[in-house]
């Protein structure tokens, strides 16, 4: 059985999410850290801000005591976390968000569901 990618994994978590939530459609959106770009579109985007390690995912809604909830997709089986994404989870959490690293689809839609149920 192929295992999805983390791409697929995580378009399948913004359909479900928009169609499960429509209260807070449109809220759970991506960080484009991972996307490829040539070396001078990268250094265009990091002088505008981007910054690597960033989680992909954010939900800029405030629950349990969290000011947003900040996810970090992975695939199911593989892939790993870097240095500095957990860099990022460790100050994110400092600052009085939840952050995660979720592999999969599953893992990150009950951590969303348990989120918004505070």
């Amino acid at each position: 059985m192929k295992i999805p990618t983390e791409h697929e994994e995580q378009k399948a978590l913004i359909t479900w999410f928009d169609m499960a939530f429509p209260a807070h459609k449109g809220r759970l959106f991506a960080v484009p850290n991972g996307a490829y770009k040539s070396r001078s579109a990268a250094s265009h985007y990091m002088r505008e801000g981007l910054r690597s390690g960033v989680p992909d995912l954010m939900l800029p809604v405030a629950r349990g005591g969290y000011h947003g909830l900040f996810i970090e997709m992975k695939r199911q089986k593989g892939g790993t976390v870097s240095p500095t994404q957990r860099d990022w989870i460790e100050y994110l959490l400092a600052q009085g968000y939840q952050a995660v690293v979720c592999r999969g689809f599953d893992a990150a839609r009950e951590v969303i569901e348990q989120y918004l149920d505070q």
